[in-house]
């Protein structure tokens, strides 16, 4: 909203420093700015607000060292994300942009999910929640809605070989003079390789003649697979205090780095890499989403006073997965996200060589001590603020191998 404000007074005022919001650096400091201080100003106010409403986590007795201290701490934390993160946004970005509509739309849809699941075993008194089953077909219609909205929207489109055209370049607008050069594509990236970009179509020109107008049957179910898997692995990252969101705002910075990259016409002609159109106007919702991480933190870490709850980690995952799409850097995914996949992994081991064991041998065996793989170091008895710090390392790590891949290919 601001954002048109000062156009308006750009265009017609002659306002100074009006014209500063047309930069999308500009908006992005601002808005980590702006969502950092209501996360860490008003969050208090909420959780207090939780504890008063008798909030709080009912923690399952698993033989962890200092869980039964945690029994009672607010929970649903991650109203703080989502209300941090959503206010700049709509101060601050071009609300029009097909992107942001999405991630708002993302946001809002997985917090729901998320908020009524969380609901359920608090004042429900149900400890199992939303019904998995649920969950599922949430995020399933999600990814219809999102898998369907880059297919055959409009304004989602790609421009490729910028260098080999000759193209007036306006660096403030982020624009070129020719927009011929836009088109629709179910392209995407292969991080490693020199020539990188691989079409979802492609899979289907075993089918004959026209078979890129049925890349959707392709492309939305890869959509959906993805939101899902990458949902799921952030609400099983969330088991101690501050690693889903420490964890979460490290991979998000790595995300921003390629949308900002992807979405400037300058630096992808530099880096020779696929330029798309309208998509650097993310950087202002991941500014602010990575400062409400950040100021959420403030309240999590160790001791926690607030819990995000799945209020929080399945709309962290969704957001995540959507912008990685967006920005067609999906295959990315295991490397960025490599916590929520070790997560993710761990459990489908541990579930599978369990059973596998107990139907061959009738006693069912255990790879790690516990899953998530988080509770396997808290039961080989590392304090959870030294695993949580390790795992941040190595998510420091994966984030710099993966923008390493900008150039390295």
């Amino acid at each position: 909203m601001l954002y048109y404000l000062f156009e308006y007074l750009d265009k017609y005022f002659d306002f100074p420093g009006a014209g500063v919001f047309q930069y999308i650096t500009f908006r992005s400091a601002l808005a980590i700015i702006m969502s950092l201080l209501i996360s860490t100003i008003f969050g208090k106010r909420v959780i207090s607000y939780l504890s008063r409403l008798q909030v709080g986590e009912t923690v399952r007795e698993l033989g962890l060292e200092g869980q039964t201290q945690k029994a009672g701490t607010p929970t649903m934390g991650g109203l703080i994300i989502i209300f941090s993160t959503l206010l700049p946004v709509l101060l601050l970005a071009k609300l029009n942009n097909i992107y942001i509509i999405l991630l708002i739309i993302t946001t809002l849809w997985m917090g729901a999910i998320g908020f009524l699941d969380d609901y359920i075993k608090i004042f429900k008194k149900d400890k199992a929640g939303l019904k998995g089953i649920f969950k599922v077909i949430g995020q399933v219609g999600l990814g219809i809605i999102v898998g369907a909205t880059l297919y055959f929207h409009q304004d989602v489109t790609i421009r490729e070989d910028i260098s080999k055209n000759k193209i007036e370049i306006n660096s403030a607008q982020n624009t070129a003079n020719s927009l011929s050069l836009d088109k629709k594509s179910t392209a995407t990236t292969i991080p490693f390789l020199k020539d990188n970009e691989f079409d979802y179509a492609e899979l289907l020109a075993w089918t004959g003649d026209g078979y890129e107008n049925y890349a959707w049957l392709i492309f939305i179910p890869i959509v959906i697979f993805i939101i899902v898997a990458v949902s799921n692995g952030a609400n099983l990252t969330d088991g101690i205090d501050g690693l889903a969101a420490g964890t979460s705002a490290i991979a998000v910075i790595a995300i921003g780095v390629f949308t900002f990259v992807s979405g400037n016409i300058i630096f992808s002609n530099y880096l020779n890499i696929m330029f798309i159109p309208n998509s650097g106007e993310m950087t202002v919702f991941i500014a602010a989403f990575v400062g409400a991480l950040v100021g959420f933190l403030w309240y999590n870490s160790y001791p926690a006073a607030v819990f995000m709850g799945d209020t929080g980690s399945l709309t962290i995952g969704g957001i995540i997965a959507v912008l990685a799409i967006a920005v067609r850097k999906e295959m990315l995914i295991p490397v960025i996200c490599g916590i929520f996949l070790a997560e993710n992994l761990s459990v489908v081991l541990q579930v599978s060589y369990f059973k596998y064991t107990k139907k061959r041998f009738g006693e069912g065996r255990r790879i790690f001590l516990m899953s998530p793989l988080h509770h396997h170091y808290q039961k080989k008895g590392y304090h959870e603020s030294k695993i949580v710090t390790r795992f941040w390392i190595v998510g420091i790590l994966l984030a710099i191998v993966s923008i390493v891949t900008l150039k390295l290919r």
